[in-house]
């Protein structure tokens, strides 16, 4: 199929913009075939949602998570979508795990593409007595984990010319609430500074071809909150423009995007998936 061509001119110069050629083909812009991919947190809620996406999309998987058990089911789940998938144990706050995940992935497929940085906690209690062990527990994992691997990633992308790195940050990171709807300062105050350090490693490693997002996600029922969610319905429900908690395919489009040539151009931003519960003071 010949393509279309459009002509749009900037100063003196005139520049060819090909509609239909194989360059701007959106399939194919989305198509994550051939890349490999590994989501810490991957093997339940949130991280199996955008794992299962990607393999649907092409990718290969490297599942990370402290369970190894649930990684497995999750890779035998990914593997009935053709993708190969590996299962590696990995406590991601911890600098010794975090760097046998990459050699993991070196080992296996010679390549890193697509890290997607998923694992995380909370805890919830008063904020003026917060336990400053739990805190330290929540900021390691949530906060210096998602750095330590996110630089370890960075530094094979760059020998590479370039990869995908995406955060899980939360809306929660955006502005406060009411504590008897969000009563977590470890796990909002970790991810406003995920949020932030998203975009000024975005802005470091953008001359390395890495780019750097983060999905900002509202209220999705996981075994971390489902209880919470459900006692506080009443209270949460009405803020959610939407009428209705995220669901199981709701992250899948955005981190296909994030993750793909979709996106090549995009970097240090922060994509809102709430229901639109942000646009509502």
């Amino acid at each position: 199929m010949m393509g279309i061509c459009l002509v749009a001119k900037e100063g003196s110069k005139e520049k060819h913009y090909k509609l239909g050629g194989k360059d701007m083909n959106v399939k194919t812009m989305f198509d994550l075939s051939g890349k490999t991919a590994i989501v810490t947190g991957g093997s339940t809620g949130l991280g199996a949602q955008m794992a299962i996406a990607m393999a649907e999309a092409g990718a290969n998987l490297i599942i990370a998570a402290r369970k190894v058990d649930r990684c497995n089911e999750m890779c035998a789940m990914l593997e009935e979508h053709g993708a190969r998938a590996i299962a590696v144990a990995c406590d991601a706050s911890k600098e010794a795990d975090c760097q046998n995940l990459i050699d993991v992935a070196m080992k296996e497929f010679g390549k890193l593409d697509i890290l997607v940085n998923n694992a995380g906690k909370a805890w919830v209690a008063d904020s003026l007595n917060f336990p400053m062990d739990r805190w330290q527990q929540v900021i390691n994992l949530n906060l210096t984990g998602t750095y330590q691997l996110s630089a370890m990633a960075a530094r094979v992308m760059k020998e590479q010319g370039g990869g995908k790195i995406i955060n899980t940050a939360s809306i929660g990171g955006l502005r406060g609430d009411k504590p008897e709807n969000a009563n977590s300062i470890a796990y909002t105050a970790s991810k406003g500074a995920v949020i932030t350090m998203t975009k000024d490693l975005a802005v470091k490693w953008a001359t390395y071809g890495i780019t750097v997002n983060a999905i900002c996600p509202g209220w999705f029922p996981t075994s971390m909150n489902d209880q919470l969610l459900e006692q506080n319905r009443k209270n949460i429900m009405p803020r959610i423009p939407l009428n209705r908690y995220g669901g199981e395919n709701d992250l899948k489009g955005v981190i296909v995007f994030l993750a793909s040539a979709a996106s090549n151009y995009m970097t240090g931003q922060c994509v809102v998936v709430d229901g639109g519960q942000t646009a509502l003071l």
